[in-house]
């Protein structure tokens, strides 16, 4: 008789196949035992996005580390899932990673899950994913919801080069220079940003980035989903003028357009000129930076330029 071919789970991962060298005895030679990093995708709000390799993923490991074990025990639950659970994050990562090494070493099988969304997006989860593939554990990704993907997809703005660059810095010109750094980047925009600082963050974008489309997302897969759409700086006098938006929220900001960036710096030039021709160069250049958002050290260094003669 034929002996059957077992039929592989759809939602198995196949480890990688043995090597075929045999010890002295003629016998395959012993394997240190080694268990698997599982990062599963939760859902962002909406939890029929949950999928069916998660689900299974979720009841099948030895122990589930997440971010906060009241958040995942409300999704095992609803799964109906009964699993030991771990906290692991920002403030106790560094202890508590050396015995989830340590589990994994042993041949533990490991889910990584956040509260929400795909793991290691804006939380610690990269660093035990670095040290357990360092250590030869197998990591492998179980694919799912993430608000970053998700804003992109209904934006309406370019996508075929982004960066997600997470939550911008609190403070105005802290902000204002991050915005600086990621000015001349030929890419869409995505953002993180809190309700409360939403309006600020939109100005400020405005101010730096100049005249751009973007997309503000709030509240992904849930009840009260909404996308607006505009420019900059209509929606940053639009957010000024309401009370600040509940929910999480995604900023989407479109890339630069390559004739505005020229325009852009001609104008600098010719602020610059003008101010010049009125004071000093470190004067003149706190005066445009203001005006124009742009970082002062940049300005300076043009204004001493400008002020030699040259033109480049």
């Amino acid at each position: 008789m034929t002996k059957r071919a077992r039929t592989r789970s759809p939602f198995e991962v196949p480890r990688p196949s043995d090597p075929a060298v045999l010890d002295s005895r003629g016998e395959p030679p012993a394997r240190k035992p080694s268990g698997r990093l599982h990062v599963v995708a939760t859902p962002i709000g909406n939890l029929g996005d949950v999928s069916q390799r998660a689900r299974a993923t979720l009841a099948a490991v030895d122990l589930v580390v997440c971010e906060d074990t009241r958040v995942t025990g409300n999704l095992l639950r609803h799964l109906g899932v009964s699993r030991p659970m771990l906290a692991y994050h920002e403030h106790n990562a560094a202890r508590v990673r050396p015995r989830l090494l340590e589990d994994l070493a042993a041949g533990r099988e490991l889910a990584l899950v956040s509260d929400a969304g795909t793991p290691c997006i804006s939380d610690p989860g990269h660093k035990l994913v670095r040290e357990a593939a360092a250590a030869g554990v197998e990591v492998v990704a179980v694919a799912g919801p993430s608000a970053v993907i998700a804003a992109l997809s209904i934006a309406g703005l370019p996508t075929d080069r982004f960066l997600f660059a997470g939550f911008l810095p609190s403070k105005t010109q802290a902000r204002r220079a991050a915005l600086a750094e990621l000015r001349d980047l030929r890419a869409t925009l995505v953002l993180y940003e809190s309700p409360q600082r939403l309006a600020d963050c939109l100005a400020d974008a405005s101010a730096v980035l100049g005249p751009r489309e973007a997309a503000i997302a709030r509240e992904l897969t849930k009840r009260f989903e909404e996308v607006r759409r505009g420019d900059l700086a209509g929606l940053a006098a639009a957010l000024a003028a309401e009370p600040p938006p509940k929910g999480e929220i995604v900023l989407v900001i479109g890339p630069p357009d390559a004739d505005a960036a020229v325009l852009d710096e001609a104008a600098v030039d010719a602020a610059l000129t003008d101010a010049l021709a009125r004071m000093g160069p470190s004067e003149a250049a706190a005066e445009v930076a203001a005006a124009t958002g742009r970082p002062r050290r940049e300005v300076y260094r043009r204004a001493l330029t400008l002020k030699s003669g040259g033109a480049g």
